[in-house]
């Protein structure tokens, strides 16, 4: 009997390891679905800073406008008292983000796109913009999308 529970114990946790690896594996391969926004930028060639502030449930400006071609770091602070994270990105591939991470709200990551930032901390993102159009961004933390807390770089031609 106890080498039964044992192997059901063993078999539970390796179900469990497959689920969440599953789930991280998904969530990993969709931040990396970048080209459409741009590109990471590099420290040594920033064009401009823009300070973006969160807090309850907005971003200020929650519209920027940049060049295309453009380097920029943006310096993120959160002056909030909840959690709170910036992420570029498409609106759909925020949208598909956003959904997942409802499903699985404790999953951590940081990509080049992205920073997340607890109250009271400040952090940047360096991105270069390849392209004109409109670049998205989010909190996606859960009921924070939601709630509109949501942004757009509009990106000009030269």
């Amino acid at each position: 009997m106890r080498q039964y529970l044992v192997g059901l114990w063993v078999v539970s946790l390796l179900l469990l390891s497959a689920t969440d690896a599953v789930a991280h594996e998904e969530h990993v391969g969709h931040e990396h679905n970048t080209q459409s926004i741009g590109i990471p930028g590099d420290k040594g060639r920033i064009t401009r800073t823009i300070d973006i502030d969160m807090a309850e449930m907005k971003f200020t400006p929650a519209k920027v406008t940049v060049k295309v071609g453009d380097t920029i770091r943006f310096m993120v602070r959160n002056s909030g008292q909840l959690k709170h994270e910036f992420v570029l990105g498409s609106a759909s591939d925020l949208k598909a983000h956003y959904d997942r991470m409802l499903k699985f709200p404790e999953m951590e990551h940081s990509d080049p796109n992205m920073v997340s930032l607890n109250p009271d901390q400040t952090g940047d993102v360096i991105w270069k913009f390849t392209k004109v159009g409109r670049v998205n961004y989010g909190c996606l933390q859960p009921g924070h999308f939601d709630a509109s807390m949501k942004g757009v770089v509009v990106v000009r031609g030269k």
